[in-house]
């Protein structure tokens, strides 16, 4: 019976938690946008304030970045901008990454990335990762004769994995998005796959 109980309550917290964090998550970030509005806005109307607004400022302030930044001609400003980010040694290996990564999920014209089932011809064992890189063409030296894509391989719970360079022999597309295969790798594949209808 006790063993029971204690199943019983470690489900509902495996439930409740996920569902908590990411309502507390939410909350924070609310309360900070409004927080924010309402000093922003204050000197121009003084008490008057529409709850909800802060949410609206900062996504219009994102939309509006987003137009700026694809103009042409504020490439160059913006990489001056950059200069202190990329240059500095420690800053600069952080930025860089950070960019990079976020450059990775942006949309593109066409798909930049494909998840794959990687398995070596005469191997049992395969592992599911993303093709970040078709081809290696105008990569300095021996890089750019590579015949071959790189596969990203997340490892679970934890931010981080390795790329490696394989022939195109050793992939398969699969059918699932890039969110959804980054998810089951951070968990170790642990969740059930939900079957609609």
């Amino acid at each position: 019976m006790k063993s029971r109980i204690t199943q019983y309550f470690l489900r509902g917290l495996i439930t409740f938690l996920p569902v908590a964090l990411t309502l507390y998550a939410l909350y924070l970030f609310v309360a900070w946008t409004e927080s924010v509005a309402r000093s922003l806005i204050h000197p121009f109307v003084g008490d008057f304030y529409l709850p909800g607004l802060g949410i609206v400022l900062v996504a219009g302030l994102i939309f509006g970045l987003g137009v700026l930044v694809s103009q042409p001609g504020i490439a160059r400003l913006l990489a001056w901008l950059e200069l202190p980010f990329t240059n500095l040694p420690v800053v600069k290996s952080i930025y860089s990454s950070l960019k990079n990564f976020a450059d990775y999920f942006a949309p593109h014209a066409e798909p930049q990335q494909q998840v794959v089932l990687l398995r070596m011809p005469d191997g049992e064992a395969s592992i599911v990762g993303l093709v970040t890189r078709q081809s290696f063409e105008g990569m300095p030296g021996v890089l750019g004769e590579l015949d071959q894509v790189a596969v990203y391989l997340p490892m679970g719970y934890m931010i981080g994995g390795y790329t490696l360079f394989v022939p195109r022999s050793w992939v398969t597309p699969i059918e699932m998005s890039v969110e959804e295969a980054m998810r089951s790798s951070l968990i170790a594949w642990m969740a059930s796959q939900r079957k609609d209808g």
